[in-house]
């Protein structure tokens, strides 16, 4: 720091007061009609941990005493203050139970917070505590030396403090809690310290309700507010005006999570970000990036699951939280798909994942998104409704009613398996439903055992002779004349007994074949085209399909028995679980069956069948859709980005995504046991492409894809720099030749 004073000459000298306070002492020979003290302070405004303290084992918790000595070294801090009945009545609300000091010290100041409403008051001098709380509002030395008061009566040794308050205007805004200053502000200021054997001082500031931290500086501490004034002294008697003015301004900033470039370093990276578009537009290069930012929670790092477990009790609804917000902003008019990802092995089911697509033209896929249902939502949906459902859907579709079946849990298995199963017993008898024989089996269905698990409508996209795409419906036959699920927890459409289904000679099998990527895909058909399709016209027919008989059962046993007929093999699965209708969508060839169907999906549940969850498959890779899918990690959760081709959305999508994930309560810090700052996830993974794989620069010059491995080869600094400790000794896969410090 500096200081000036004027006028000059002046004779000064540096004394310590009796607490030890720095004290400057100023004489002046002559006459002035101007004092004036200008101070320059430069402080390190390096965030500290105001709980970062021990106490002596006799102090930790509330009440104690202070030892013999202390006690009589602490004297002027002890002295009581006279006060009346309005602090006496302050302190008969205050929660005196027994507990660790720390936990009281903190009650009292957020008590006395709420208690004393902040002003700013220019009179002169400090208000007395009685008053202060007879008029519920002071200013910050008024708060301070009441609770230097209160303190001093439950028996702790307080002083008063005087110095200045720097506050500095947040990176990002804080998900609770006041936001604080909207831009750098510092002033004088006032607060209280307590004396705790052990820690020394501690600061609370009760004009916040806070303790003191590192915007806190001190510059005098004394039993007594007099003595901790700023400037004192006597002059002859004459005219005064006062006034004083504080400006305050960043000197410089260390990179950190929340802001780790300057203005200016950022400028120059999007200068490059813009030259290198530039010169991608150029050569043609058509080059499109994605990614998998990872993200941990904001409120439990310890937790295994955010730390070596990849799922776990909170990570599935913070994901949805992720993409719900994500959804508002880059997938409006989309739809939401809550589906399963990677099976890995030692795992005992597939991990879930979470997706949102959207089509790049802009135009609808979903209409109403208050018909997706949420993971915690239950709005009573069950068997019933699924059955109700799937026929709407049906005839929405133009299938026969007569398609749809239901499903059920194989009892015979579970019995078996409980050996339990006698020789002469339905599996749909109702003793099975008597609570005691039903417990057992209650981890594997929650409904009675003559009820289904949901219904199944067997269908496959079909061609009419003049090209028009149409639904067609299938009937499903088993040797047990219900349709038994494979035994497992999964969804429906994961347990169908496929293999029961009649045989069919090899070449009348269907096969589903994936549509060539090279392809040229012209413009996706509107979400009104596809119901005008489905809309009745004057002569009582469909405009997009042609009247076929479906065979009758009789008929269709004849031909099955031959193995000439070919038999659906794919179906749309309804399922109530958790209260919730779960949809699951069967394969598909083409984005636009998919979305046909999604859309007939939605025209139901609009019509008092919703709101439902769409599991399943997920539409057929299509360059003319868009998504972004969430899914968990060991120790963190996944975000893979859709592709961007352009410097300024690679920034916006970034921005946005980081920004969502801290209102969801993710975020990207994580350290080391030793407190060093480390990346949540491993890879930072990095997907080139184009935007379809014929605008690919790597399959168009696979050279290209050589010559850049050879250059991260060549150059393995560039590993370290990007990778960190996910590379070498600390990695999963550690060279015993290779040392880092």
């Amino acid at each position: 720091y500096s200081m000036k004073v004027h006028p000059e000459p002046h004779f000064g000298n540096w004394q310590h007061d009796p607490q030890g306070n720095f004290l400057g002492r100023l004489v002046f020979p002559e006459l002035t009609t101007e004092f004036r003290v200008e101070v320059d302070l430069v402080a390190d405004m390096t965030v500290i941990n105001p709980f970062d303290f021990f106490l002596e084992p006799y102090a930790q918790e509330y009440p104690f005493k202070y030892d013999r000595t202390l006690h009589k070294e602490l004297a002027p801090f002890r002295r009581k203050i006279r006060t009346g009945d309005r602090v006496a009545e302050f302190m008969e609300k205050i929660d005196y139970t027994s507990r660790p000091v720390v936990y009281f010290l903190v009650d009292l100041n957020q008590q006395l917070k709420d208690a004393v409403e902040y002003i700013v008051r220019m009179e002169p001098g400090v208000m007395a505590p009685e008053r202060t709380l007879n008029i519920g509002r002071g200013s910050c030395r008024d708060s301070a030396w009441l609770l230097v008061a209160i303190l001093r009566k439950l028996g702790f040794a307080a002083r008063f403090v005087s110095g200045y308050l720097i506050q500095l205007v947040a990176d990002v805004p804080p998900l609770e809690g006041p936001e604080g200053p909207t831009a750098d502000f510092t002033d004088l200021h006032a607060w209280t310290e307590v004396y705790l054997p052990g820690a020394g001082w501690i600061g609370l500031d009760p004009t916040s309700g806070l303790l003191a931290g590192e915007g806190h500086i001190p510059l005098a501490c004394t039993p007594d507010p007099p003595s901790a004034a700023p400037i004192s002294g006597s002059s002859e008697k004459v005219k005064t005006s006062f006034e004083f003015e504080m400006h305050i301004e960043r000197v410089y900033e260390t990179p950190r999570v929340t802001k780790p470039y300057t203005e200016q370093s950022w400028k120059h990276l999007s200068r490059v970000g813009r030259l290198v578009d530039e010169r991608l537009r150029v050569g043609d290069v058509r080059l499109t990036m994605g990614g998998e930012p990872t993200f941990v929670s904001l409120d439990d790092k310890e937790g295994d699951e955010w730390n070596t477990a990849a799922v776990g009790p909170t990570k599935h609804k913070l994901g949805e939280d992720l993409l719900r917000r994500l959804y508002d902003l880059w997938g409006v008019g989309g739809f939401l798909h809550y589906g399963q990802g990677k099976w890995y092995p030692g795992e005992p089911l597939p991990r879930w994942a979470l997706s949102c697509f959207w089509r790049k033209d802009g135009q609808l896929i979903w209409r109403d998104p208050a018909l997706f249902a949420r993971l915690d939502d239950n709005v009573g949906h069950g068997a019933e409704q699924a059955r109700s459902f799937t026929e709407a859907l049906a005839a929405e579709l133009g299938i026969t009613t007569e398609c749809v079946l239901p499903a059920f849990e194989d009892v015979f298995y579970y019995l078996w398996k409980e050996k339990r199963l006698p020789v002469n017993v339905d599996p749909f008898d109702a003793k099975l439903d008597d609570e005691l024989e039903r417990d057992r089996l209650a981890r594997i269905f929650q409904q009675g055992l003559a009820s289904s698990v949901g219904y199944a409508l067997p269908m496959q996209r079909r061609f009419a002779a003049g090209g028009e795409a149409y639904w067609q419906g299938g009937r499903w036959f088993f040797r047990d004349e219900r349709m038994y699920l494979m035994p497992g927890d999964s969804p429906m459409g994961l347990r169908l007994p496929l293999e029961s289904l009649p045989w069919v000679l090899p070449e009348r099998r269907d096969f589903h074949v994936d549509r060539d990527p090279f392809d040229v895909r012209g413009p996706l058909p509107t979400r009104d085209q596809m119901q005008l399709r489905r809309l009745p016209q004057p002569d009582g027919t469909a405009s997009w399909t042609t009247e076929q008989r479906l065979p009758t059962e009789i008929e269709q046993r004849t031909a099955m028995a031959s193995g000439e007929m070919p038999v659906i093999r794919t179906a749309l699965c309804v399922e109530p679980r958790h209260g919730v209708l779960h949809v699951f969508m069967p394969p598909v060839e083409r984005a636009e069956d998919y979305l046909d169907l999604l859309t007939a999906i939605e025209s139901v549940a609009a019509k008092g069948h919703g709101p439902l969850i769409v599991e399943g498959y997920t539409p057929p890779t299509d360059p003319r859709l868009s998504h972004v899918k969430i899914t968990p990690d060991p120790g963190v959760l996944e975000v893979n980005v859709p592709p961007v081709a352009s410097w300024s959305e690679q920034n916006e999508q970034t921005r946005t995504l980081y920004e969502q994930a801290r209102l969801s309560r993710l975020v990207t810090e994580k350290f080391d046991l030793d407190g060093k700052h480390t990346g949540t996830g491993g890879g930072n993974h990095v997907v080139i492409g184009g935007p379809t794989p014929a605008d690919s620069p790597i399959l168009r010059r696979p050279d290209l894809l050589r010559s850049l491995l050879g250059m991260w080869h060549n150059h393995p600094s560039l590993s370290y720099l990007f990778s960190g400790t996910f590379i070498g000794p600390t990695s999963q896969a550690p060279r015993v030749d290779e040392g880092r410090r």
